[in-house]
Parts: structure tokens; C-alpha cells; sequence
């Protein structure tokens, strides 16, 4: 069957994972309700993501669902259990998906290096123009201004030698 998804998100009160797709064969809309099981404070958002969009059940329906959008989910879910507000949990997840220019990411373990490159890449991603973009232009030729003289290195002068 083939389905697109629409819309994606969490309740809280029985916790479950709210999916709302568009058959494409009926051309219909529909809700898909999939319960969260034993998920508490202490789980791994990742890992519950990871195995939620692998379960044979959801597997068709969650497929253009990406997997951080599923974490997030589950960072709210978290949060809700946790006692905390979603603004509290809004800003714990905005600080947790940004990257800071001025870290430096070779003191990070392996875990949370790949989770910043994945970050990286998703950003890379979402502002990357392709060929079908509307804006798009294929040969950008840019002249940056400049203030101050430039200053020459010792290495690409001539020597009086040439």
C-alpha cells in the first residue's frame, strides 16, 4: 500500500504516535494511532524511534517519517513525563539540535560526534539548492568587497632571483 505522510505527532494521555497519511490508491486521508509501550523517563528517545520506525506494523506508514522527527516526538513524550512544560522542552531540544561554531567537536565521544555531523548533514540538507529549486543558478560568480588592503605573504612574492 502506498501512503503519504502528512502530518506527524504525540499524545500524551495514553501515549501514542498520531500519524495522519493520504492513501494514494483511495486518494483519502486517514489517522494512524500507534501506542507507545513501555516507554518511560529513563528510555532512550533514539532507540524507541529507531524501533518504532522498524516494527513490521508501522513500517509501510512511518517510511517518509524521518528519524529525528520521531525522536523529537519522543524527547516530548519524555518531557511530559519528566513534570516539564513544552516550552522547558522546546528549548531543551533547540539546544540540543544546534550547533555551536566555538565547540570543539575534537573532545567529543563517538556517540555525540555523530549526532552533531548528523545534525550537519541534515542542515547541509534543508538549505542545499538543487536543479529543480525555482532560484536556482547554476554559475554564481561573487566579488566580496574589500576594506583594507591586502597583504601579501613573504612566499608569493617574486624574488629578484626570477
Amino acid at each position: 500500500m502506498m501512503c503519504t505522510a502528512k502530518k506527524c505527532g504525540i499524545r500524551f494521555q495514553p501515549p501514542a504516535i498520531i500519524l495522519i497519511y493520504e492513501n494514494e490508491t483511495k486518494g483519502k486521508r486517514r489517522q494512524r494511532i500507534m501506542p507507545v509501550r513501555n516507554f518511560s523517563k529513563f528510555s532512550d528517545c533514539n532507540r524507541a524511534a529507531e524501533q518504532l520506525k522498524n516494527n513490521p506494523r508501522h513500517k509501510s506508514y512511518l517510511e517518509q517519517v524521518s528519524l529525528r522527527q520521531l525522536e523529537k516526538l519522543f524527547i516530548f513524550l519524555r518531557g511530559y513525563l519528566l513534570g516539564q512544560s513544552l516550552a522547558e522542552t522546546m528549548e531543551q531540544i533547540q539546544r540540543e539540535t544546534t550547533i555551536d561554531p566555538e565547540e570543539d567537536l575534537n573532545k567529543l565521544d563517538d556517540k555525540e560526534l555523530a549526532k552533531r555531523k548528523s545534525i550537519m548533514d541534515e542542515l547541509f540538507e534543508k538549505n542545499q539548492k538543487k536543479k529543480d529549486d525555482p532560484d536556482f543558478v547554476y554559475d554564481i560568480e561573487v566579488e566580496f568587497p574589500q576594506d583594507e588592503q591586502l597583504q601579501s605573504c613573504g612566499w608569493d612574492t617574486e624574488s629578484a632571483d626570477e
